[in-house]
């Protein structure tokens, strides 16, 4: 069964995820939010200009599973803690909804940004290698 992408069971799934994320990012800061940069490796701190990442993106994980997960599936996989990134929001930007597999290996990202590609490529094949696990749990 074919569907288009919606974004909606992602999106509820996501600001439970991120209300976790910021609860335990307040506790580890005292107070205000501290964060490690998922690409960086920098630390963040509440105030700082820092996003949500979908590490693989909700859409190319849609696509990859529409036709044999639900929706409520679908967002399981998307918003695992392994595929969610704390990042500046200039890396998020130039990331955007692209493969991250393909992204790292964009040679313009050494001088537009402070990624350090062993911590980036670290943490995308652990979110492939979670995101992999979980489907295999639903198919």
């Amino acid at each position: 069964m074919s569907r288009p992408y919606h974004r909606g069971e992602i999106n509820r799934a996501f600001e439970r995820v991120k209300a976790l994320l910021h609860f335990d990012a307040m506790q580890r800061g005292g107070g205000k939010a501290r964060y490690i940069d998922s690409y960086t490796g920098e630390e963040l701190w509440g105030g700082d200009r820092y996003d949500y990442d979908h590490i693989f993106p909700s859409e190319l994980i849609h696509s990859r599973y529409k036709d044999k997960l639900t929706d409520t599936e679908i967002a399981e996989i998307v918003n695992i803690p392994e595929n969610i990134a704390v990042t500046l929001r200039s890396i998020n930007q130039s990331k955007g909804k692209k493969d991250p597999e393909l992204w790292i290996q964009d040679s313009r990202l050494i001088i537009s940004t402070k990624i350090k590609f062993g911590i980036a490529a670290k943490v995308i094949e652990r979110a492939k290698i979670a995101i992999e696990k979980k489907a295999s749990q639903f198919c």
